[in-house]
Protein backbone atom coordinates (compact mmCIF):
# COMPACT_ATOMS: atom_id res chain seq x y z
CA UNK A 1 0.00 0.00 0.00
CA UNK A 2 0.94 3.42 -0.67
CA UNK A 3 2.24 5.63 2.42
CA UNK A 4 0.16 8.45 3.19
CA UNK A 5 2.10 10.39 5.65
CA UNK A 6 0.57 12.64 8.55
CA UNK A 7 2.64 15.49 9.77
CA UNK A 8 4.59 14.47 12.99
CA UNK A 9 3.01 16.65 15.55
CA UNK A 10 -0.39 14.86 14.34
CA UNK A 11 1.07 11.44 14.79
CA UNK A 12 2.49 12.16 18.32
CA UNK A 13 -0.42 13.72 19.69
CA UNK A 14 -2.22 10.54 18.88
CA UNK A 15 0.25 8.01 20.04
CA UNK A 16 0.61 9.39 23.80
CA UNK A 17 -3.38 8.96 24.95
CA UNK A 18 -2.81 5.35 22.96
CA UNK A 19 0.12 4.48 24.84
CA UNK A 20 -0.61 5.69 28.40
CA UNK A 21 -3.91 3.46 27.74
CA UNK A 22 -1.64 0.51 26.54
CA UNK A 23 0.96 -0.04 28.45
CA UNK A 24 -0.52 0.82 31.96
CA UNK A 25 0.91 -1.06 34.47
CA UNK A 26 -2.65 -2.18 36.11
CA UNK A 27 -3.70 -3.79 33.33
CA UNK A 28 -3.32 -7.44 32.75
CA UNK A 29 -0.48 -8.13 30.37
CA UNK A 30 -3.02 -10.51 28.29
CA UNK A 31 -5.16 -6.93 27.84
CA UNK A 32 -2.14 -5.09 27.26
CA UNK A 33 -1.69 -7.46 24.34
CA UNK A 34 -4.95 -7.41 22.94
CA UNK A 35 -4.81 -3.46 22.71
CA UNK A 36 -1.63 -3.67 20.30
CA UNK A 37 -2.41 -6.47 18.34
CA UNK A 38 -6.03 -4.73 17.75
CA UNK A 39 -4.02 -1.02 16.55
CA UNK A 40 -1.57 -2.86 14.56
CA UNK A 41 -3.37 -3.14 10.92
CA UNK A 42 -3.34 0.86 11.48
CA UNK A 43 0.27 0.38 10.02
CA UNK A 44 0.77 -0.69 6.84
CA UNK A 45 3.46 -2.86 4.59
CA UNK A 46 4.63 -1.46 1.27
CA UNK A 47 3.71 -2.48 -1.76
CA UNK A 48 5.06 -5.60 -3.22
CA UNK A 49 5.14 -7.23 0.23
CA UNK A 50 4.58 -11.01 0.70
CA UNK A 51 4.23 -12.30 4.53
CA UNK A 52 4.61 -16.27 4.96
CA UNK A 53 4.01 -17.78 8.13
CA UNK A 54 6.94 -20.54 9.03
CA UNK A 55 8.61 -21.64 12.48
CA UNK A 56 12.12 -21.04 13.93
CA UNK A 57 13.46 -23.38 16.73
CA UNK A 58 9.93 -24.56 17.44
CA UNK A 59 8.85 -20.81 17.53
CA UNK A 60 5.99 -19.19 15.22
CA UNK A 61 7.79 -17.10 12.69
CA UNK A 62 6.51 -14.70 9.91
CA UNK A 63 9.33 -14.48 6.38
CA UNK A 64 8.88 -11.35 4.67
CA UNK A 65 9.89 -9.48 1.89
CA UNK A 66 9.20 -7.07 -0.36
CA UNK A 67 9.58 -7.34 -4.24
CA UNK A 68 11.57 -10.38 -5.34
CA UNK A 69 10.73 -13.39 -2.72
CA UNK A 70 13.83 -15.19 -3.54
CA UNK A 71 16.77 -13.62 -1.04
CA UNK A 72 20.20 -14.53 0.16
CA UNK A 73 20.68 -12.12 2.86
CA UNK A 74 18.26 -12.62 5.96
CA UNK A 75 17.62 -10.08 8.73
CA UNK A 76 16.44 -11.73 12.14
CA UNK A 77 14.15 -9.26 13.72
CA UNK A 78 13.18 -9.37 17.93
CA UNK A 79 10.34 -7.05 18.46
CA UNK A 80 10.05 -4.86 21.45
CA UNK A 81 7.39 -4.90 24.15
CA UNK A 82 9.69 -4.90 27.35
CA UNK A 83 9.51 -8.81 27.15
CA UNK A 84 5.92 -9.02 27.94
CA UNK A 85 4.06 -8.27 25.03
CA UNK A 86 4.61 -7.08 21.18
CA UNK A 87 4.21 -9.87 18.59
CA UNK A 88 5.16 -10.67 14.81
CA UNK A 89 1.49 -8.63 14.04
CA UNK A 90 2.49 -5.48 15.98
CA UNK A 91 5.83 -5.38 13.66
CA UNK A 92 4.69 -6.60 10.31
CA UNK A 93 4.33 -3.48 8.75
CA UNK A 94 8.10 -2.32 10.37
CA UNK A 95 9.30 -5.34 9.32
CA UNK A 96 8.45 -5.38 5.90
CA UNK A 97 9.57 -1.82 5.04
CA UNK A 98 12.98 -3.29 6.75
CA UNK A 99 12.86 -5.87 4.49
CA UNK A 100 12.47 -3.42 1.59
CA UNK A 101 15.26 -0.61 2.69
CA UNK A 102 17.89 -3.95 3.18
CA UNK A 103 16.76 -6.41 0.10
CA UNK A 104 16.31 -8.73 2.47
CA UNK A 105 14.32 -11.35 3.71
CA UNK A 106 13.04 -10.58 7.32
CA UNK A 107 12.35 -13.27 9.91
CA UNK A 108 10.22 -11.81 12.49
CA UNK A 109 10.17 -14.66 15.54
CA UNK A 110 7.66 -15.05 18.19
CA UNK A 111 10.13 -15.80 21.35
CA UNK A 112 8.50 -16.77 24.14
CA UNK A 113 7.47 -13.62 26.54
CA UNK A 114 7.19 -12.90 30.50
CA UNK A 115 5.94 -13.77 32.46
CA UNK A 116 5.08 -16.81 31.24
CA UNK A 117 8.69 -17.35 30.80
CA UNK A 118 10.67 -15.11 32.13
CA UNK A 119 14.57 -15.03 31.52
CA UNK A 120 16.41 -16.73 29.47
CA UNK A 121 13.39 -18.09 27.44
CA UNK A 122 13.37 -15.53 24.95
CA UNK A 123 17.26 -15.25 24.73
CA UNK A 124 17.27 -18.61 24.25
CA UNK A 125 14.68 -18.56 21.49
CA UNK A 126 16.31 -16.13 19.35
CA UNK A 127 19.99 -17.80 19.51
CA UNK A 128 18.05 -21.40 18.29
CA UNK A 129 16.49 -18.83 15.12
CA UNK A 130 19.40 -17.84 14.32
CA UNK A 131 20.89 -21.05 14.58
CA UNK A 132 18.17 -22.63 12.25
CA UNK A 133 18.49 -19.88 9.54
CA UNK A 134 21.75 -21.30 9.39
CA UNK A 135 21.53 -25.26 9.43
CA UNK A 136 17.98 -25.64 7.65
CA UNK A 137 17.56 -22.28 6.02
CA UNK A 138 20.74 -22.27 3.77
CA UNK A 139 22.15 -18.70 5.12
CA UNK A 140 25.73 -17.92 6.22
CA UNK A 141 25.98 -16.61 9.30
CA UNK A 142 27.97 -13.57 7.32
CA UNK A 143 24.63 -13.17 5.21
CA UNK A 144 22.38 -12.67 8.41
CA UNK A 145 21.72 -9.52 10.02
CA UNK A 146 19.77 -9.37 13.64
CA UNK A 147 17.53 -6.22 14.58
CA UNK A 148 14.98 -5.14 17.12
CA UNK A 149 14.01 -2.45 18.93
CA UNK A 150 13.54 -1.45 23.14
CA UNK A 151 13.87 -4.50 24.69
CA UNK A 152 14.21 -6.61 21.23
CA UNK A 153 17.48 -4.34 20.94
CA UNK A 154 18.40 -5.47 24.20
CA UNK A 155 17.76 -9.24 23.08
CA UNK A 156 19.93 -8.56 19.65
CA UNK A 157 22.61 -7.43 21.47
CA UNK A 158 22.68 -10.47 24.22
CA UNK A 159 22.29 -12.83 21.40
CA UNK A 160 24.79 -11.75 19.24
CA UNK A 161 27.56 -11.61 21.93
CA UNK A 162 26.52 -15.42 22.81
CA UNK A 163 26.75 -16.54 19.23
CA UNK A 164 30.22 -14.44 18.74
CA UNK A 165 31.34 -16.08 22.04
CA UNK A 166 30.55 -19.44 20.32
CA UNK A 167 32.50 -18.47 17.62
CA UNK A 168 29.26 -17.43 14.99
CA UNK A 169 29.80 -13.60 14.02
CA UNK A 170 26.26 -11.78 12.27
CA UNK A 171 26.73 -9.60 9.62
CA UNK A 172 25.58 -6.65 11.17
CA UNK A 173 23.41 -5.46 14.52
CA UNK A 174 20.36 -2.91 13.88
CA UNK A 175 19.65 -1.19 17.10
CA UNK A 176 16.50 1.09 17.88
CA UNK A 177 16.57 2.19 21.30
CA UNK A 178 17.79 -0.59 22.88
CA UNK A 179 16.45 -1.47 26.25
CA UNK A 180 20.34 -2.89 27.18
CA UNK A 181 19.60 -2.46 31.03
CA UNK A 182 16.07 -3.35 32.44
CA UNK A 183 17.45 -3.41 36.01
CA UNK A 184 18.44 0.23 36.47
CA UNK A 185 15.87 1.98 38.21
CA UNK A 186 17.51 5.92 37.31
CA UNK A 187 15.44 7.43 34.58
CA UNK A 188 16.01 10.59 34.37
CA UNK A 189 11.96 11.28 34.00
CA UNK A 190 9.13 8.69 34.14
CA UNK A 191 7.52 8.79 31.25
CA UNK A 192 7.77 9.80 27.30
CA UNK A 193 4.88 9.68 24.92
CA UNK A 194 5.52 5.84 24.38
CA UNK A 195 7.87 4.07 27.35
CA UNK A 196 6.33 4.86 31.35
CA UNK A 197 8.45 3.23 34.22
CA UNK A 198 6.12 1.90 36.23
CA UNK A 199 4.44 -0.13 33.26
CA UNK A 200 8.72 -1.16 32.15
CA UNK A 201 9.86 -1.64 35.76
CA UNK A 202 6.86 -4.20 36.50
CA UNK A 203 7.46 -6.07 33.05
CA UNK A 204 11.55 -6.14 33.77
CA UNK A 205 10.97 -7.87 37.12
CA UNK A 206 8.17 -10.26 35.79
CA UNK A 207 11.39 -11.00 33.15
CA UNK A 208 14.55 -11.69 35.20
CA UNK A 209 12.19 -13.81 37.43
CA UNK A 210 14.59 -15.13 40.22
CA UNK A 211 17.77 -13.79 37.35
CA UNK A 212 20.84 -11.79 38.62
CA UNK A 213 19.99 -8.13 37.33
CA UNK A 214 23.49 -7.68 35.76
CA UNK A 215 24.16 -11.19 34.08
CA UNK A 216 25.17 -9.90 30.43
CA UNK A 217 22.21 -11.74 28.66
CA UNK A 218 19.60 -9.92 30.88
CA UNK A 219 21.79 -6.52 30.63
CA UNK A 220 24.31 -6.30 28.05
CA UNK A 221 25.61 -3.13 29.24
CA UNK A 222 26.87 -4.62 31.74
CA UNK A 223 28.34 -7.34 30.01
CA UNK A 224 31.61 -8.03 27.52
CA UNK A 225 31.27 -5.69 24.52
CA UNK A 226 33.97 -6.41 22.86
CA UNK A 227 33.95 -7.93 19.09
CA UNK A 228 30.39 -7.25 18.37
CA UNK A 229 29.12 -6.97 14.34
CA UNK A 230 29.12 -3.68 13.13
CA UNK A 231 26.06 -1.65 14.75
CA UNK A 232 23.63 0.92 13.87
CA UNK A 233 21.62 2.56 16.55
CA UNK A 234 19.28 4.92 16.78
CA UNK A 235 17.40 6.66 19.38
CA UNK A 236 15.60 9.49 20.39
CA UNK A 237 16.45 12.50 22.52
CA UNK A 238 13.75 12.84 24.44
CA UNK A 239 13.08 9.12 25.32
CA UNK A 240 13.36 7.71 29.08
CA UNK A 241 16.08 5.50 27.57
CA UNK A 242 18.20 7.87 25.96
CA UNK A 243 21.03 8.39 28.86
CA UNK A 244 21.13 4.56 28.99
CA UNK A 245 21.67 4.86 25.27
CA UNK A 246 23.92 7.33 25.40
CA UNK A 247 26.29 5.30 28.16
CA UNK A 248 26.03 2.09 25.80
CA UNK A 249 27.19 3.65 23.00
CA UNK A 250 29.84 5.38 24.94
CA UNK A 251 31.13 1.52 25.91
CA UNK A 252 30.11 0.34 22.60
CA UNK A 253 33.04 2.55 21.36
CA UNK A 254 35.74 1.94 24.04
CA UNK A 255 35.24 -1.59 23.50
CA UNK A 256 36.23 -1.05 19.74
CA UNK A 257 33.18 -1.58 17.91
CA UNK A 258 32.29 0.13 14.44
CA UNK A 259 28.78 2.14 15.22
CA UNK A 260 26.63 4.04 12.90
CA UNK A 261 25.07 6.18 15.72
CA UNK A 262 22.02 8.59 15.23
CA UNK A 263 20.05 10.73 17.89
CA UNK A 264 16.60 12.45 16.75
CA UNK A 265 15.89 15.63 18.01
CA UNK A 266 11.48 15.23 17.72
CA UNK A 267 11.22 11.20 16.97
CA UNK A 268 10.23 9.41 20.32
CA UNK A 269 10.42 6.00 21.40
CA UNK A 270 10.94 3.21 18.21
CA UNK A 271 9.14 5.76 15.70
CA UNK A 272 10.07 3.31 13.38
CA UNK A 273 7.14 1.36 13.83
CA UNK A 274 4.96 4.56 12.36
CA UNK A 275 6.80 4.13 9.07
CA UNK A 276 3.82 3.80 7.02
CA UNK A 277 2.62 7.04 8.47
CA UNK A 278 5.08 9.30 9.40
CA UNK A 279 7.63 10.45 6.87
CA UNK A 280 10.45 11.14 9.60
CA UNK A 281 9.97 7.61 10.82
CA UNK A 282 10.49 6.36 7.13
CA UNK A 283 13.63 7.96 6.92
CA UNK A 284 14.86 6.53 10.04
CA UNK A 285 13.77 3.05 8.85
CA UNK A 286 15.79 3.42 5.39
CA UNK A 287 18.64 4.64 7.07
CA UNK A 288 18.83 1.39 9.06
CA UNK A 289 17.61 -0.79 6.38
CA UNK A 290 20.71 0.49 4.28
CA UNK A 291 23.47 0.40 6.65
CA UNK A 292 22.29 -4.07 7.30
CA UNK A 293 22.25 -4.53 3.52
CA UNK A 294 25.25 -2.91 2.86
CA UNK A 295 27.12 -4.98 5.40
CA UNK A 296 24.95 -8.08 4.49
CA UNK A 297 26.73 -7.77 1.07
CA UNK A 298 29.84 -6.88 2.20
CA UNK A 299 30.07 -4.26 -0.51
CA UNK A 300 31.47 -0.94 0.13
CA UNK A 301 27.89 1.02 -0.76
CA UNK A 302 27.38 4.53 -0.05
CA UNK A 303 25.18 4.68 3.11
CA UNK A 304 22.41 7.38 2.63
CA UNK A 305 22.63 10.52 5.18
CA UNK A 306 20.24 10.50 7.69
CA UNK A 307 17.68 13.69 5.88
CA UNK A 308 15.44 14.34 8.60
CA UNK A 309 15.56 17.82 9.60
CA UNK A 310 14.89 16.73 13.55
CA UNK A 311 18.11 15.01 13.30
CA UNK A 312 20.37 16.00 16.40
Amino acid sequence: MKSFYLPLPVVAAALKPFYRLALDARLPVSVQRRILDLAAPLQTMPDGAVSLKTTLAGRPAERITVGATERNTAVLYLHGGAYTIGSIATHRSLAAHLARESASAVYVLDYRLAPENPYPAGLNDAVAAFRELVKAHGYSPDRIAIAGDSAGGGLTVATARHLVDDGVKPAALGLISPWVDPGARDAPFPRDIVVNTAWSFAAAEAYLGDGDPLDQGFAPLHGDLSGLPPIVMHVGKAEVLYSQIVDFHDRLLTSGNEVEYVEYEKLWHVAHLQTSILREAAEATRHLGAFLGARLRSSEVVLPEPTSSDIA
